[in-house]
């Protein structure tokens, strides 16, 4: 293809297109010490080194690809732009901006490569990775106007109405503090999101209980409680009635209740992890209880809520209680030896940071979580949000998947610092004994009940071999008693599969396998949504039909208001 190429800019490239006149020299002693001639010193402070036959055989390839390019621009011949990023005509129409993609592309590739010859411990490795992927998204030609020839296009497209917009959309952005993934005003909660009818039928300072009314005649007799994530709202569960988590358990003939977090305020500021242990999951399931008569419940912890879920159920089996028919885990850590990309923010010295500013007392803010786990795909979550909002001036289109994204919670600072240190930094939760909850030594193999163990095979949040170490941690010595399932795709799409929509996969094996890879090889893999698996193994465990109950709540628990309460409308500030 022939590009449109001034002749300045072909005897510009036309310098570069012989390595012979870089007048650089052939060998860069040091790796790049010429450079940054401290930096080799630098390095050893933090028992960091560079393999230097490595680095300079990168040095020398990255001075032929770059003088191939310059040849290939100065001929015009079109390079290569393989950054999904630059797929749009204007990238390839011009000389120009077509070398600046390919040069940057070229460059990406080099940093990366160069961060991969460091030698150091492997988590000081993984955060030179990361911090260099950073900067390699954020340097993209794509993310600045000047360099970004697609967004120069609508400007003229539009007569200047695409930068007046964007610069709109950016100035209300900084208002709110966030970027826009979503039209944010699309959505309400309880009017098109979290719409599955019930009411509140219990709530303390850290949590409201909803009850689902039911939409089935009869009901299985033992109940379901779920007790979503802390760090997010437990809408994810209930976006839409066709891909609603809820709905559909209650369609299957369960009598549901659902844990609502309450948004950590000033009041909440010394709320500990004992306190969302004893008077947050211990008190739902003791209320579950006494509602639906039944000494035995089905219990459903998604992510952080399946730690504080079972975490909760081993202090009450340590005291003899036995309040479990089955438990069902969603993507959940209870080994946190693989803690994925999030790791790059866990360490000795971040952790004491955090913990003298909000450890006694503070809250840790929701913006901060949005802005860490952004961070951890900043392409899909904040670089391509930046183009296409401020670049171009497109308005966000509604999606309620990002609209509950962006409604981010607090947590108390004590809690926080509790559960990032002896969960993520110490992995104390594996150890029978080590920890002390509401006053009991936490053993997770006292657990004793059905387990249903799900584990999404994209996650980067939680890697699905951490999720499969739970099955060594619950029921010990009884393989049978715990079923793992493996589904496609990540995080939250992994487990937002509803059935109707046939999409994806997910994988079984029944037998016992040794470690995770060993599962894997022996499972079989069937198409369309887990949860008709869940459902079977959840109805399995429910007891028998009754007839369902006329209203929500029981006498000594009224209904206070309906679903979805006060306490998930609450916004962050």
């Amino acid at each position: 293809m022939s590009m449109d190429k001034p002749d300045y800019l072909a005897a510009w490239l036309s310098q570069y297109a012989d390595p012979q006149k870089w007048n650089l020299p052939v060998a860069m002693p040091s790796g790049i010490a010429p450079v940054v001639p401290d930096l080799e010193e630098t390095l050893k402070s933090f028992d960091i080194s560079l393999d230097q036959a490595q680095t300079l055989k990168l040095q020398q390839e990255y001075i032929e690809q770059y003088s191939a390019l310059c040849s290939d621009m100065a001929a015009a011949r079109e390079p290569a732009l393989t950054d999904k990023r630059f797929s749009a005509p204007a990238w390839h129409s011009s000389a120009y901006f077509a070398f600046q993609a390919a040069s940057y592309q070229l460059n990406a590739h080099f940093l990366n490569a160069m961060a991969e010859t460091v030698q150091a411990q492997p988590k000081v490795k993984q955060r030179i990775r990361f911090a260099v992927q950073q900067m390699v998204d954020a340097l993209s030609p794509a993310n600045f106007l000047a360099t970004n020839p697609d967004a120069q296009q609508k400007i003229i497209d539009t007569q200047g109405e695409s930068l007046t917009q964007g610069i709109t959309q950016m100035i209300a952005d900084m208002g709110k503090g966030h970027i826009s993934l979503t039209d944010e005003t699309a959505f309400e909660i309880g009017k098109n999101v979290a719409t599955t009818a019930g009411a509140v039928v219990f709530e303390n300072p850290l949590f409201q209980l909803i009850q689902y009314a039911p939409l089935t005649k009869t009901v299985h007799q033992k109940p379901l409680l779920i007790v979503p994530p802390c760090i997010n709202k437990f809408y994810i569960l209930d976006l839409q009635p066709q891909n609603s988590l809820v709905r559909y358990a209650v369609e299957q003939g369960h009598t549901v209740f659902l844990v609502s977090w309450r948004n950590a305020d000033a009041s909440l500021e010394q709320a500990t992890w004992d306190d969302y242990i004893s008077k947050a999951a211990i008190e739902a399931i003791h209320v579950v209880q006494n509602i639906s008569g039944q000494a035995q419940i089905n219990a459903l912890g998604f992510c952080v809520g399946g730690t504080i879920l079972s975490c909760a159920l081993a202090a009450l089996y340590a005291r003899g209680e036995k309040p479990l028919a089955s438990l069902t885990l969603l993507t959940a850590f209870l080994d946190f030896s693989d803690v994925g990309a999030i790791d790059v923010y866990i360490d000795e010295m971040q952790l004491a940071m955090r913990e003298q500013k909000i450890g006694q007392g503070g809250l840790m803010a929701g913006g901060d979580f949005s802005s860490a786990f952004s961070s951890l795909r900043p392409n899909d979550l904040l670089w391509n949000y930046v183009e296409s909002n401020y670049l171009k001036g497109e308005a966000p289109t509604p999606f309620d998947l990002l609209y509950w994204n962006a409604d981010s919670t607090n947590l108390p600072g004590p809690m926080f610092c509790y559960y990032l240190r002896q969960m993520y930094l110490e992995n104390a939760l594996k150890t029978p004994n080590r920890l002390t909850m509401t006053g009991e030594s936490i053993d997770l193999r006292k657990i004793d009940a059905p387990c249903f163990i799900y584990a999404s095979r994209e996650d980067h949040i939680v890697p699905w071999k951490s999720a499969y170490a739970s099955t060594s941690l619950l029921n010990p010595g009884k393989p049978k008693k715990n079923r793992f399932v493996l589904g496609a795709s990540g995080h939250i799409a992994g487990v937002i599969n509803p059935p109707p929509k046939n999409k994806r996969c997910y994988w079984i094996n029944e037998a016992p396998a040794a470690d995770a890879e060993s599962w894997l090889a022996g499972a079989e893999e069937h198409p369309g949504s887990w949860w008709g698996a869940w459902s079977e193994f959840l109805s399995g465990h429910a007891g028998k039909m009754v007839a369902a109950p006329r209203k929500p709540g029981a006498a000594a628990y009224p209904a206070i208001e309906s679903a979805p309460g006060r306490y998930v409308k609450v916004r962050a500030v």
